[in-house]
């Protein structure tokens, strides 16, 4: 489209340099005829090429921030996300209302055991649910590692998942019609220095979707996990630690994409697997972290 664009505009030039070219004239009657159509032809021609121009820089810049193009393929959809205020929560509710969707956002805890049911209640219909769970990881060594730490993040991070598709489920079989991403960790896919507990929750989210997800397969229901690490967000990846040298250092040393997943990218990904589009894929885990793992 920029190559079109640029011909246009040579186009455009050329029209009105001939105006100058070519200049007035007599005829055999004695009238002067001037070439004054090549004018608004030319300058018609400019604009358009311009326009062109620029809106293929924008469309790309876009595309490399992972903005994607408008299409709503989550058209009619009402989606639940959880935690909408924290780790990928604010993009999400971006990215899926610009596809289309109707945003349940709700930031409540989840800590109380009776919590999921009563947001899945107040929520009505959900076509979707996005398990967006995060809490600042622990770094404590395994031997120091406490009970109430053990236990805190698990809390956090695992117990809410059986909790919220209890709640969920049943009237997506009824409907034999829904999705359940959960916005996990790549933490669980490779083993990290004082990162156990962490680590060890994260692990128990992926293996869960991977279980419920094969068990809910015959309802045409698809449940999935995204691991993440690496990925841009206020949580894990503020702005002061992603201006720290030693993180740009251990970015490239590390991450074989050399930078931070964009948060747009992911969210993006993310919405194709509540779309309609990804109904063949069930009880799968997704890494997305630049490449810093392979699976």
């Amino acid at each position: 489209m920029i190559k079109a664009g640029i011909l246009v505009i040579a186009l455009g030039l050329c029209a009105l340099l001939a105006f100058h070219w070519v200049g007035s004239s007599v005829d055999e009657h004695g009238i002067l005829h001037e070439p004054f159509a090549l004018l608004p032809i030319g300058s018609t021609l400019l604009v358009a090429g311009l326009l062109a121009v620029v809106i293929a820089i924008r469309h790309s810049i876009d595309r490399r921030q992972g903005v994607a193009m408008p299409n709503p393929i989550l058209t009619g959809q009402r989606v639940l996300i959880t935690q909408a205020d924290i780790f990928m929560g604010p993009v999400l509710c971006e990215v899926f209302a610009r596809h289309g969707a109707t945003i349940i956002a709700n930031s409540d805890s989840l800590l109380e055991a009776d919590a999921p049911a009563a947001i899945v209640a107040q929520a009505g219909r959900i076509d979707v649910l996005v398990a967006n769970l995060a809490i600042p990881a622990p770094t404590t060594p395994a031997t120091e590692v406490s009970e109430d730490e053990w236990h805190d993040t698990f809390a956090a991070l695992v117990d809410p998942l059986p909790r919220l598709f209890r709640a969920v489920l049943p009237a997506m079989v009824e409907r034999q019609a829904g999705k359940i991403l959960v916005m996990g960790s790549a933490a669980a896919l490779r083993g990290m220095k004082r990162t156990s507990t962490y680590s060890a929750a994260r692990g128990a989210q992926l293996a869960y979707v991977q279980s419920v997800g094969v068990e809910v397969a015959a309802h045409n229901i698809q449940v999935n996990a995204i691991a993440q690490n690496f990925v841009d967000n206020p949580t894990y990846f503020p702005p002061e630690v992603q201006a720290n040298p030693r993180f740009q250092e251990r970015l490239k040393r590390e991450v074989p994409l050399g930078r931070l997943v964009g948060a747009h990218e992911d969210a993006e990904f993310a919405a194709y697997l509540c779309s309609a589009s990804a109904n063949c894929f069930v009880g799968q885990v997704f890494p997305v972290c630049g490449g810093w793992v392979p699976r």
